[in-house]
């Protein structure tokens, strides 16, 4: 998905050729990979010829917040509160970040009334 976002559209030698200098895969990986990822629903491909050129079906804040919503639901029994309030506890958030997210609340509040 690093490869895609940024790029809006790969072919899978493209994504394969990004990520050798990270981490050198085989093209059938990589193929692999992609497949499952479009089984998913995080991506889409479509046909140019022979060719599948694949894009990112979701933003990445979207794909984020569903993993967050997964991680909640699973590892903190849905509780949105014991997920954040663990985050502080282990400074996972520091303090600027804190506060910018109590004013978003604030904001968020302010318009639901």
């Amino acid at each position: 998905m690093d490869v895609l976002w940024p790029r809006g559209a790969a072919t899978a030698e493209q994504v394969r050729e990004a990520l050798a200098p990270r981490r050198p895969l085989k093209d059938a990986t990589v193929r692999t990979v992609l497949r499952r990822l479009e089984e998913k629903g995080y991506v889409t491909h479509r046909t140019e010829g022979r060719t599948f050129i694949y894009e990112g079906a979701e933003r990445p804040h979207n794909v984020a917040a569903g993993a967050v919503r997964q991680i909640i639901d699973r590892l903190c029994g849905g509780s949105v509160e014991q997920l954040l309030v663990g985050m502080v506890e282990h400074e996972v958030i520091d303090r600027h970040e804190l506060e910018n997210l109590a004013r978003k609340i604030a904001r968020r509040k302010e318009k639901g009334n």
